[in-house]
């Protein structure tokens, strides 16, 4: 796992650890119940669904483990304290594309709580990184994957 710092907004930690707790609880018993309904059905050397939930046996654990390194590197990024100044990670951005008339909004927050399609950008993406550190009415130039973008920053919240 990595060592870089996981941004997090608080919502973002505490639904993290809700996943962590629900996972640790409920859903390691699930799986020791399939695993074991499955070893009473028989020979385990050719059962599909021992196989099935020891797989997802192993999924479930590697998720637990990713959870427990994210909120281990967690910085909470505290949105109530922001500087309107200048894009930081939880900064709320609003944005003109060049070409488009219609305005496009966007947080700017941690790879880890990234949701495009809720308007959640990744610190990382090239969108994100490009725009940190950007001001009001400056205006940027974004290669993304789809080519060459070009945007003003209108405001910062």
């Amino acid at each position: 796992m990595s060592d870089r710092p996981a941004y997090l907004t608080r919502d973002g930690r505490a639904r993290l650890e809700a996943e962590l707790e629900e996972l640790v609880t409920k859903g390691r018993k699930e799986i020791a119940e399939r695993i074991n309904a499955a070893k009473e059905l028989g020979d385990i050397s050719e059962s599909g669904e021992y196989e099935d939930a020891k797989n997802q046996q192993a999924h479930l654990e590697g998720r637990i483990r990713e959870i427990k390194s994210i909120l281990a590197r967690a910085q909470i990024i505290d949105e109530e304290n922001g500087d309107n100044h200048e894009v930081r990670i939880g900064s709320r951005v609003t944005v003109r594309i060049d070409g488009e008339q219609e305005e496009e909004t966007w947080t700017i927050v941690g790879s880890t709580e990234a949701k495009p399609s809720e308007g959640k950008i990744s610190n990382e993406s090239p969108i994100g990184a490009a725009l940190l550190g950007k001001r009001p009415r400056q205006q940027v130039t974004v290669e993304t994957p789809s080519g060459v973008m070009r945007l003003t920053i209108l405001t910062i919240q």
